[in-house]
């Protein structure tokens, strides 16, 4: 390995180019909104955030997982939500530009149906790139959930930060990491988080209406997070009574 072979791992072409992008998108942004240094610096930090965490998941993947052009929709789609994050932390001090915040929102939620088709097409399917477009799902809504949250409350941040608190009760719940079922009903809630809350932050409607929306939202998500736990839940009851059997059996 040659001295320079470090630093060649941690400036890959893929994470190189997406923090280009993201700085390129920041420097945009701040010449036609005039972002300021709260969302400098939410911007900074998630593109040093999500180069660090990409260049060391493509470290672990590598060679036998290419990064291939799904990752990059996925990266596009990252570099949106880095634009959306430093639009909303900017937004605490300052009015937000809601159509720019609108615009890339709707094309990040466009992107997210086309990355999967272009895996399936090219044959590039994988775990890094199905948990990379999940890492970038979740994250656009929480700061979605913490745009809205301004105007309609705190509750809103639940559906950001479900998903969150689902990850983080596993680690205690070893249980809750098995493996779920396909559902295309899981699939239609979680897309429509994003759309709802998208339609919350136009304000293209009086208030009562994005209310009532982003709650049945919010019931929609619960219902769905609920019915997977249950879901896990009946197969550690299945399994431990499984291993009661085998040990009786061991036993006679």
């Amino acid at each position: 390995m040659t001295p320079s072979a470090p630093y060649a791992r941690l400036l890959r072409p893929e994470t190189a180019t997406g923090a280009g992008a993201q700085t390129l998108l920041l420097v945009l942004l701040g010449g036609t909104t005039g972002l300021g240094p709260a969302g400098w610096l939410a911007g900074v930090v998630f593109t040093v955030a999500t180069w660090a965490m990409l260049t060391r998941a493509l470290r672990r993947s590598w060679p036998r997982h290419p990064f291939g052009p799904a990752n990059g929709v996925t990266l596009a789609r990252a570099t949106l939500v880095g634009g959306v994050t430093a639009l909303v932390a900017d937004s605490f001090v300052s009015r937000p530009p809601v159509a720019v915040l609108v615009v890339l929102t709707t094309v990040a939620l466009v992107l997210d149906a086309v990355d999967g088709q272009v895996a399936r097409r090219t044959g590039t399917e994988s775990a890094l790139g199905a948990r990379f477009d999940m890492e970038v799902d979740a994250f656009l809504i929480l700061v979605l959930s913490v745009h809205v949250a301004m105007s309609l409350g705190a509750w809103v941040l639940l559906i950001g930060a479900m998903r969150y608190v689902f990850v983080a009760a596993a680690r205690v719940l070893p249980w809750l990491n098995g493996p779920l079922p396909p559902s295309m009903a899981r699939k239609t809630v979680a897309a429509l988080q994003g759309i709802v809350l998208l339609f919350a932050a136009a304000r293209i409607v009086p208030g009562l209406p994005v209310y009532a929306a982003v709650l049945g939202a919010l019931a929609l998500l619960v219902w769905s997070f609920g019915r997977d736990i249950r879901w896990l839940w009946r197969v550690r009851i299945r399994e431990s009574a499984s291993v009661v059997r085998e040990m009786k059996n061991e036993r006679v």
